[in-house]
């Protein structure tokens, strides 16, 4: 059975949490973590990706094992916002922030559980399957590090994301793919108390079209939501622009594709009725994915949770991770559960015992 060094396990957490990491200022945490692998006896190779995404870099990294079989592990260096200068907080078993930032359990609690069961089964002197890290870069807000990992290095077929919160158990086999819609209406200039009729208001057009446009829940698998509305420069000028952005989300390619061309549609539809002129990017944010139940991939990890005297559990998640990247980049990929709770408010916390639960899973997982 895994003995866990939970103190070290803990110190870790608290040492790489204080490491200032907002998404795109990830060079500190990318440094220290190289340096800690290779230690480790990983050979670590820093991946570039382009300086507008991040000033450090992904991390591919490998320890050859002598058991059957290769998995690669992965998560992600960055945090939300607001992530800098966090004073974790330790009390009755859990680990919060002081309460001025999130505590950034997402998702260092999946690089602290990874690298402490690798220390422990090294520690042991077990054999174990070969280890493939991937930790990336920006993945809040975009998946852009995934998005940029070089895949050349990677020889598993199959991969685990820890980037979920839930009970420890929980394996994300659904998300959804993501389509993102950026909106410029034009209408024209007049003065509001002269002669409004000569102008175009560019917002009755955006209020004609979300008027007609189904949004929030569309079905138990596809959401719309418009979440950014910018425009106006006066009371007594008819509003002559207006920018909005949007997002639709689904578990089914098929469906979000149709929410998309309704919501594109019923937006051309309103400008044309008004006379104005309209413009829309719209950008495939990343593709849904679905693993079966009873995938070899997915019987593997419950084996090893059940292992451990834990019920797993498979589940959907609204949410996209850089699992939803890897999965449409050929690697089949699931989503684990850290027990990170709270997560991007300054109320996230993260209980000790369910990192112990993760990093003996890890474990009995990489030595069977």
């Amino acid at each position: 059975m895994a003995n866990i060094n939970q103190d070290r396990l803990v110190q870790h957490f608290i040492e790489l949490v204080k490491i200032d990491s907002e998404s795109r200022n990830e060079k500190a945490i990318a440094e220290t973590l190289a340096e800690q692998l290779g230690e480790m006896g990983f050979d670590v190779q820093k991946l570039p990706v382009p300086a507008e995404i991040s000033n450090g870099f992904n991390i591919y990294a490998k320890l050859e094992g002598k058991l059957e079989g290769t998995i690669l592990l992965s998560c992600h260096m960055d945090t939300v916002t607001p992530g800098n200068g966090i004073e974790p907080i330790i009390e009755d078993g859990i680990i919060r922030s002081k309460g001025d930032t999130i505590l950034g359990g997402d998702d260092k609690s999946g690089i602290a559980a990874i690298m402490e069961a690798v220390r422990c089964i090294k520690a042991d002197g077990e054999e174990h399957q070969t280890i493939e890290l991937a930790f990336t870069v920006y993945e809040e807000g975009g998946l852009h590090g995934s998005q940029n990992f070089d895949m050349s290095k990677v020889e598993s077929l199959t991969g685990i994301v820890f980037d979920s919160g839930g009970p420890i158990g929980t394996i994300i086999t659904t998300a959804p793919g993501q389509q993102n819609l950026k909106v410029n209406i034009t209408g024209k200039p007049a003065h509001a108390g002269l002669a409004p009729e000569e102008g175009i208001n560019a917002l009755t057009v955006a209020a004609d079209a979300i008027t007609n446009m189904k949004l929030s829940r569309i079905d138990e698998e596809t959401t719309a939501n418009i979440g950014v509305v910018k425009g106006g420069q006066a009371t007594n000028i008819v509003m002559p622009e207006l920018y909005i952005e949007a997002e639709a989300r689904s578990l089914d390619d098929d469906k979000l594709q149709a929410q998309v061309d309704h919501m594109v549609n019923t937006f051309e539809a309103a400008a044309e009725k008004h006379g104005a002129e309209i413009n829309i990017a719209s950008k495939r944010a990343y593709n849904a994915y679905r693993i079966a139940d009873n995938d070899p991939h997915v019987e593997k990890i419950k084996a090893a949770f059940k292992a451990n005297g834990i019920e797993p559990m498979t589940k959907p998640t609204g949410g996209g991770s850089d699992a939803n990247i890897f999965n449409s980049k050929g690697l089949k990929t699931v989503n684990l559960s850290t027990g990170m709770a709270k997560v991007h408010t300054t109320e996230e916390f993260i209980k000790i015992d369910d990192m112990v639960e993760i990093t003996k899973f890890l474990y009995t997982y990489l030595t069977r």
